[in-house]
């Protein structure tokens, strides 16, 4: 046998047993003791929704979600004036509560769906319904369809495009609402919402802002507008993201070795990597089909979403191998359970992926850990 054909058997040979060591990955077993532990404590959870509190400095109304720039803080020369910027640095002080709301919502209705999803039990499906309503109906408790006050800056702005990440929460609320068996009125409820939402992120200044964004930002968006158009049904925004991730989000962003270099400029290349990673694999994991492979799909020179993983994986296998300095913040939390190395793993066939992802934390606490970790219950959209 010639020197050039055992490789290429033996690659080949490689690439099966990958694709066995996927298809043998039980997800439901995996996932159901922590699904079922979160849902059965999430039933007795009522709905708190950007009603249930506020700040004086928001510009909005009562269902107008408010949030402050995060890296932000009091001018030290003059603290009665604007805020300064100290990139990297969470300003403790920021009112918290619509985002811990959203968050909330975020953990509640999808572990809830992923319960009735495993069980077929009403009562999960019931009470995610409760918190549906709520957030998306009901005209006393719900929010409204638009993100005109996120991420303001006091002294300077009432908000700005970049607030629309805060949405990003919104993603998994949303997968989670399409897998439900709920009733007419609240499914077309929800899909109105999100409907009108989609709107504004595709009409408003601050929402052409962010979907012009050159980072993690610009990724945020593109993510959100194919969960939620998925939800809806928009073909054309289907559409539309799908060139989008192929023509502009990896083009633009990921560099020849498969690193993001918009991420590693900032205070916290590490998370911001990760989190940039995961929110492409959030894309490719809704648009993919079983003829279009986002997953699998590369520019002639090779960047996409394989060399992407092939990049960060080493880092994430073992992050004291990471050649940048530490995050100045929560730099010793992450890597966490991180869904691309699931989604990856499944669809590239690279079973040390799904080890590693089985090996981290799939329900971390600290709270700046969670804002960044958007997808926490694989079942929805594996």
């Amino acid at each position: 046998m010639r020197r050039r054909d055992f490789l290429n058997s033996a690659a080949l040979a490689a690439a099966a047993r990958c694709a066995r060591g996927a298809e043998k990955f039980d997800l439901a077993s995996i996932e159901r003791p922590r699904v079922l532990s979160a849902a059965d404590r999430y039933l007795a959870h009522q709905p708190v929704t950007v009603t249930a509190s506020s700040s004086p400095r928001s510009a909005g109304g009562p269902h107008d979600f408010f949030s402050e720039a995060d890296y932000f803080w009091p001018d030290p020369k003059n603290p009665d004036g604007p805020y300064i910027n100290r990139d990297g640095m969470s300003n403790p002080d920021n009112f918290l509560g619509h985002r811990r709301a959203m968050v909330r919502l975020s953990l509640v209705v999808p572990a809830l769906a992923a319960a009735w999803q495993l069980t077929k039990q009403k009562k999960y499906a019931d009470h995610a319904a409760t918190h549906l309503r709520a957030w998306f109906i009901d005209d006393s408790t719900r929010m409204n369809p638009s993100l005109q006050y996120a991420q303001a800056i006091k002294g300077l702005v009432t908000g700005r495009g970049i607030g629309i990440i805060d949405t990003l929460h919104l993603m998994e609320v949303a997968r989670a609402a399409s897998r439900l068996p709920l009733a007419p009125a609240v499914r077309d409820g929800v899909k109105q919402w999100f409907a009108a939402y989609l709107q504004w992120m595709n009409t408003h200044p601050y929402g052409i802002a962010e979907r012009d964004a050159k980072n993690n930002h610009g990724t945020c968006w593109v993510a959100q507008v194919s969960s939620f158009a998925q939800l809806t049904g928009n073909a054309s925004l289907t559409a539309w993201c799908r060139d989008r991730f192929r023509t502009v989000l990896i083009p633009n962003q990921e560099a020849p070795d498969g690193s993001f270099p918009e991420e590693l400029r900032r205070t916290k290349p590490y998370g911001y990597s990760l989190f940039n990673l995961d929110a492409l694999s959030f894309i490719a994991q809704t648009l993919t089909t079983a003829d279009d492979s986002l997953w699998r799909w590369q520019l002639p020179d090779g960047r996409g979403m394989g060399r992407a993983m092939s990049y960060m994986y080493p880092y994430m296998l073992d992050k004291k191998k990471w050649p940048l300095p530490p995050d100045v913040m929560y730099d010793k939390e992450w890597p966490v359970r991180q869904p691309c190395l699931l989604f990856a793993g499944l669809a590239l066939g690279r079973p040390e992926y799904l080890a590693l992802w089985r090996r981290l934390d799939p329900d971390p606490t600290v709270e700046e850990v969670l804002r960044n970790f958007p997808v926490r219950q694989p079942l929805l959209w594996v």
